[in-house]
């Protein structure tokens, strides 16, 4: 009889993203096999003092002094990656994870953030536990890479394709897609959602996501030059950002009807079926979550690394248009509130990209192949 694995999965608060795909696939690993699965925001343990810091460094990369210098941090990193310097990278957050590892004693690892500790551990210690890596973007940044990660979980071909470019062997990278919450990938009957929240069905409606953090830029600039120059009705989602909805809540006062405004939302996935399309900033997540929706995107001012990178790849795919400034959002905005056949076209191509139940595809394969006692990969394994 199989053991009950216990999951150790490996993730950082730096935006949204990685922390909502690891608590997707902790649902999805418990439903799959009774798994015990413990989730460590990594960084966030290691140095509570300096974490809130560089998280708030983060966020200042969305603004015009922040974004050069976070473009000189993601392509820096890249280009010492291989050098001695990057040692420093590989041992942050070293002690917490040994002292997860050594009180835990996790069967499984599972990284939705590069964790660059986790193949020095292996390296340092000659220890043996399963290693996987969900890349939570549609462009890869080189941090990602490691010999020492058993498997990689990519988005797209092209992904898998980046990733054996660095010398991973293709049959240890998988094209599974993101992991994204059930809620998007259920059906829904658009007339109760109408019903729901007292929308007319036969207006177009634009969804503005201002981030889980409400770091989109200029939000009261977009909504009155839009409602001003279209027959439209706007719905906000300023995320935990309690002054841009104050802020927004004074100016739909002027527009009673058309601008609907909100915090932190829950259920975001109905608003994403109920909208025309989306403006928004390029996040992986929020990415996939509207090619499981067919949602078309405008995506404003992407920040240099892999929010570019992912906003480049959408747009390829035809699925996205890239606003490099507000008379682009008005300019896109118009031109598709006034071209049904543009939208379908876009809504197509950016369903195209999904791939459904991702976790799902997950979870099974990394199950799988630890029980696999053949797996040469897993040749040391507890099961």
């Amino acid at each position: 009889m199989k053991k009950r694995p216990k999951i150790l999965i490996l993730t950082a608060a730096y935006g949204n993203g990685h922390m909502q795909v690891a608590s997707v696939l902790k649902d999805q690993f418990i439903q799959c096999s009774q798994a015990d699965v413990i989730i460590s925001s990594i960084y966030a343990e290691s140095y509570p003092t300096l974490t809130p810091i560089s998280e708030n460094v983060y966020l200042k990369s969305y603004t015009p002094v922040g974004k050069p210098i976070y473009s000189f941090f993601y392509h820096g990193i890249s280009k010492v990656y291989d050098k001695k310097i990057a040692k420093w990278f590989a041992n942050l957050g070293r002690k917490r994870l040994t002292h997860l590892v050594d009180t835990e004693q996790p069967d499984i690892i599972v990284n939705t953030f590069p964790v660059l500790a986790v193949p020095e551990l292996r390296r340092r210690t000659g220890s043996f536990i399963p290693t996987f890596s969900i890349i939570t973007d549609y462009c890869l940044h080189k941090i990602w890479i490691s010999p020492e990660i058993d498997r990689y979980f990519v988005a797209t071909e092209s992904m898998k394709e980046a990733v054996c470019h660095l010398g991973i062997s293709p049959s240890n990278v998988k094209v599974s897609g993101i992991p994204i919450r059930p809620s998007f990938e259920q059906p829904v009957i658009s007339s109760e959602l109408f019903q729901k929240y007292g929308l007319n069905p036969h207006k177009k409606r634009i969804l503005l996501m201002a981030g889980a953090f409400g770091v989109l830029k200029n939000m009261d600039k977009i909504c009155e030059t839009l409602l001003t120059e279209n027959d439209c009705q706007l719905v906000v989602i300023c995320g935990k950002n309690d002054k841009l909805k104050a802020d927004l809540e004074s100016l739909a006062v002027r527009f009673p009807g058309q601008l609907l405004v909100f915090g932190y939302v829950d259920r975001v996935d109905e608003w994403f079926h109920l909208a025309s399309f989306m403006i928004t900033k390029p996040g992986g997540i929020t990415l996939t979550e509207a090619a499981a929706v067919a949602l078309p995107v405008i995506l404003y001012k992407p920040t240099p690394g892999q929010e570019k990178g992912n906003a480049v790849y959408f747009e390829r795919q035809n699925g996205a248009l890239i606003a490099r400034g507000l008379n682009d959002i008005y300019r896109f905005s118009s031109y598709l509130l006034e071209n049904d056949q543009v939208l379908e076209n876009m809504k197509r191509s950016i369903h195209s990209i999904h791939r459904t139940q991702a976790a799902l595809a997950i979870a099974e394969d990394i199950l799988e192949a630890v029980h696999n006692q053949q797996h040469p990969l897993y040749r040391n394994a507890s099961y």
